[in-house]
């Protein structure tokens, strides 16, 4: 029997997601949608032959007895309430990040996750199901570079509009750094700190762009992120790691080497969706597998918890210049 999902949120992303849970992946069908806009959510179950129902709103969808577990797609200060609903409802949630737009929020989804007694939370962090990051992470965990020592990353984007501020590097851009570059060490962050370069002349007055995010573990690796999101050429995701003996470096997308006019060149993508399209893909199909075996899986609310207190700490450190602490408690035994 196919697991039927229930999903808050029409937007760009929700649409990518119902596209899919219904004709791409297995074992699932969406069988309920809303957003604020019911027009829109209407619409979208048209446009993709759907045999959804348009519920009034999220609470109500929730509620539905055909909803088997729920897909949170909706405008990020809204996450909280629906994933609280859901697990008050004992049905499982995959949560687009942020799971909360506050850590105090995140760790009051940790709190009802753990008096509910069972996982029910995931997360909709990819990168950890990206094939890359993968293979990078089995080169760590082998040994075969020994300890690692540092880590140098990048995460840059052709350009940005005119709604994205300075602090949205962290809440928006970072913040996927944050979550798999802790994945990768199994090391949480302890301090942070912010520096900002020569601006480029291709960020708008309001946007102080590139910075450098400088992270030290609780093991003592030290990393640097660069965010540079005006940087024109493409989209770029970096990451090295540096071991006692010996270096590992994050693979290149796949992409087609050309020799041509008088040049060597490969392609470099301009689209995050068409860097990460094959992670979306593979998490979302673990969330559908996971809940069917009776076991969520993937990022947890503790991940969604531990990203949140880090991005404080950062643009605490964006706005002050000084190494700021994080201070993460200590990891409850229900998610070990």
């Amino acid at each position: 029997m196919s697991l039927k999902l229930g999903v808050i949120g029409t937007g760009a992303i929700g649409q990518d997601h119902i596209r899919r849970c219904s004709q791409a992946l297995l074992g699932s069908q969406v069988v309920a949608v809303t957003d604020i806009n019911l027009e829109s959510a209407a619409k979208v179950v048209g446009d993709l032959g759907l045999g959804a129902e348009v519920y009034p709103d999220g609470r109500a969808l929730i509620q539905a007895a055909e909803v088997e577990a729920v897909l949170v797609t909706s405008w990020g200060p809204s996450h909280e309430e629906f994933v609280l609903a859901a697990i008050a409802a004992g049905k499982p949630v995959f949560c687009e990040k942020p799971l909360a737009v506050t850590a105090a929020g995140c760790r009051r989804i940790v709190e009802a996750e753990i008096a509910h007694g069972k996982r029910l939370v995931q997360v909709g962090f990819m990168r950890p199901y990206d094939a890359g990051y993968q293979a990078l992470k089995a080169v760590i965990d082998s040994g075969r570079i020994g300890e690692p020592l540092m880590l140098h990353c990048a995460h840059r984007n052709p350009r940005v509009g005119e709604n994205y501020k300075t602090d949205m590097a962290i809440t928006d851009t970072l913040i996927h750094e944050l979550d798999v570059l802790r994945w990768l060490l199994a090391d949480d962050y302890v301090s942070v700190q912010v520096l900002f370069p020569r601006k480029t002349s291709k960020a708008l007055a309001h946007l102080r762009d590139p910075q450098i995010v400088l992270l030290e573990t609780a093991r003592g690796t030290r990393i640097d992120v660069e965010v540079f999101v005006n940087c024109q050429y493409g989209y770029d995701i970096q990451c090295e790691v540096v071991g006692e003996s010996g270096i590992a470096r994050l693979p290149e997308p796949s992409q087609v080497q050309l020799r041509s006019e008088a040049k060597l060149s490969n392609a470099i993508l301009m689209d995050w969706k068409e860097r990460f399209i094959a992670a979306y893909d593979v998490e979302l199909q673990a969330f559908i597998d996971g809940v069917r075996a009776g076991q969520v899986g993937g990022p947890s609310a503790w991940d969604g918890f531990a990203a949140a207190v880090a991005a404080d700490a950062c643009i605490e450190a964006q706005n002050s210049g000084q190494i700021v602490r994080i201070e993460l408690p200590q990891r409850p035994g229900f998610y070990a």
